[in-house]
């Protein structure tokens, strides 16, 4: 990982490596903790974050199945997260807002233990790299299987959840894939390890509904909306696994995996094991306004001065910490 210069924690702007926590801080023991994963793009000298309020609303609404109150506004929350890219000159980022419950008591249950946040940005590529975006990459079943409703809340974006994800790509990379593709309990297609799916069969898209265990993706929406502008049917259903290894195209969502291609499943090569033609229709819209070349007509993007052009906050700059 390349460091920056500065963490947003807890509503001040420190140094990188002064930002830690305690041994015993309940989410290190617990896993009491919610999270993002956000990028901005360059475009045009400037920093443009994807889906700054989607993104922070979801990490408000993963923080509410916590029981876990943020000490901070939503409107606060945006400013920390514009302020750690500006201060550290990112034009072109990955950003991780963490919540977590910090240190006070050991034991489970974290009412006395501390609400504390922290923002980082850092330059980070492709998740699976140029080559994936661009050629597909290839991917197995796992053995372990998403989580069963009401055992862990699978629509929130909690750390303790991702154990499962770590267990998941671990294998995966064992098998020599890219990515694992998890089933849910009932042993229908939920998602990866960190990223959506989406199944081209006929010219319609499927893509496993929310009930299947999956975490409902910033990105699988935007997907779902370009869908809809571009004329493409998209079925939000039940997907069995067999019907994986007989559909024509497959690609991931995620802020991270942004659209990768899937070229194969299971060693079952799909199509003729290239990006198929509404995948790469899909790509050029979608990168198409991250990058500038094609208008934000979502209203996706939110723009942050760079610290050369704009006047950055300078370093323990309190935001103004509610309650």
């Amino acid at each position: 990982m390349q460091e920056a210069k500065t963490i947003w924690f807890n509503g001040s702007l420190i140094p990188w490596k002064d930002a830690n926590v305690h041994v015993l801080s309940h989410a290190m023991h617990y896993g009491s903790g919610a999270f993002e994963g956000m990028r901005a793009y360059e475009i045009d000298g400037r920093a443009a974050i994807v889906g700054l309020d989607a993104h922070v609303q979801r990490l408000f609404d993963s923080c509410r199945v916590l029981y876990m109150d943020l000490p901070f506004t939503p409107e606060q929350v945006r400013t920390g997260i514009r302020d750690t890219v500006q201060n550290n000159g990112h034009t072109s980022c990955y950003i991780r807002p963490l919540a977590f419950r910090g240190y006070a008591e050991i034991g489970v249950m974290p009412d006395a233990c501390p609400v504390e946040l922290a923002i980082a940005s850092f330059p980070w590529g492709a998740y699976h790299g140029t080559d994936g975006v661009e050629n597909g990459v290839d991917v197995g079943v796992s053995s372990w299987r998403r989580m069963a409703p009401d055992t862990h809340p699978a629509m929130a974006k909690i750390t303790g959840n991702y154990v499962n994800s770590m267990l998941v790509v671990m294998e995966a990379k064992r098998h020599g894939y890219a990515e694992g593709i998890v089933l849910d309990t009932a042993g229908y297609v939920s998602e990866g390890s960190g990223e959506n799916l989406f199944f081209v069969k006929d010219g319609a898209l499927l893509t496993p509904a929310l009930g299947d265990s999956i975490l409902p993706g910033i990105t699988r929406g935007y997907v779902i909306d370009l869908c809809k502008e571009l004329g493409l049917e998209v079925r939000e259903t039940r997907i069995v696994r067999e019907m994986m290894y007989n559909c024509d195209e497959m690609f991931m969502t995620g802020t991270a995996a942004e659209i990768t291609p899937v070229r194969s499943v299971d060693r079952h090569t799909l199509g003729d094991g290239k990006p198929g033609k509404i995948t790469k229709q899909l790509q050029d819209e979608y990168f198409g306004i991250l990058h500038g070349r094609k208008s934000d007509r979502h209203g996706w993007l939110t723009f942050v001065e760079s610290a050369q052009t704009g006047e950055a906050p300078p370093v323990s700059a309190g935001v103004g910490q509610e309650g």
